[in-house]
């Protein structure tokens, strides 16, 4: 059975963007306690992002790595992370590549 568009976005692509916007979010200077805090995840979770645990299925393009890039600055200045990562997911639902693994 194929699994439905919202599936594989819940089980390969936010996973992956949980991942970049940590890698962000530490780079800015935020310990990984404050990342997870951020993203609403535990300390383990980052812990096994940046140890490649989860997270590892996608690799994006240059344009949603900028937007995530983008998103990690707006989490730092106050806006909601649910609202970043859908927007995110937004721009990745019309790449043509992801959106032949959606249907």
């Amino acid at each position: 059975m194929r699994k439905t568009p919202c599936e594989y976005i819940v089980w390969n692509i936010l996973p992956c963007i949980r991942k970049k916007l940590a890698e962000n979010l530490l780079k800015s200077g935020l310990s990984q306690k404050e990342v997870a805090e951020k993203l609403g995840v535990s300390s383990a979770a980052i812990s096994q992002y940046l140890s490649n645990k989860r997270g590892k299925m996608e690799k994006f393009n240059t344009k949603i790595e900028r937007e995530i890039e983008k998103s990690a600055r707006a989490i730092l200045n106050g806006k909601d992370v649910i609202d970043e990562i859908c927007r995110i997911c937004r721009i990745i639902k019309k790449d043509k590549k992801i959106k032949e693994k959606l249907c």
